[in-house]
C-alpha cells in the first residue's frame, strides 16, 4: 500500500505541473465539518462501497481519516475493487493539522 505523508501531500498539491489526485475523505459528517483539507471529497468510510462508482479507477486518489486507519481500510477495500493508484494520507488529518496547517481544528 502507497502512503504519503502531510508535507509530501502538500507538496504535491502546490505544484503545478503535476495534476493534483482526487482527495477522498472517509470520515464521518461531524468529522468532516470541523475540520476538512481543502478540496477534500467526502464520502464516509460506510458508503464508500455503494458510492465507490463515483469514483474513477485509474485517478490517483488519497484516502483521508483521522489518523490513517480508516483510510488505510478504504484504500485496501478499493484496491481489491482495481483501483490502481490509491494512497493512504498517513496521519491523516491530525498529522495534517500538526505538520502543514496548524490553523486547522483538531480533535
Amino acid at each position: 500500500m502507497r502512503q504519503i505523508t502531510p508535507n509530501e501531500l502538500a507538496a504535491w498539491l502546490q505544484d503545478p505541473a503535476r495534476p493534483a489526485p482526487v482527495l477522498l475523505d472517509v470520515r464521518e459528517p461531524n468529522e468532516f465539518q470541523y475540520c476538512a483539507i481543502p478540496g477534500s471529497m467526502h464520502m464516509p468510510m460506510a458508503t464508500v462501497p455503494s458510492r465507490s462508482e463515483e469514483l474513477d479507477p485509474d485517478a490517483e486518489i488519497v484516502a483521508i481519516c483521522h489518523h490513517g486507519g480508516r483510510s488505510m481500510q478504504v484504500v485496501m477495500f478499493l484496491e481489491s475493487r482495481g483501483f490502481s493508484r490509491m494512497i493512504n494520507l498517513a496521519g491523516g488529518v491530525d498529522q495534517w493539522a500538526l505538520q502543514v496547517d496548524p490553523a486547522m481544528p483538531r480533535y
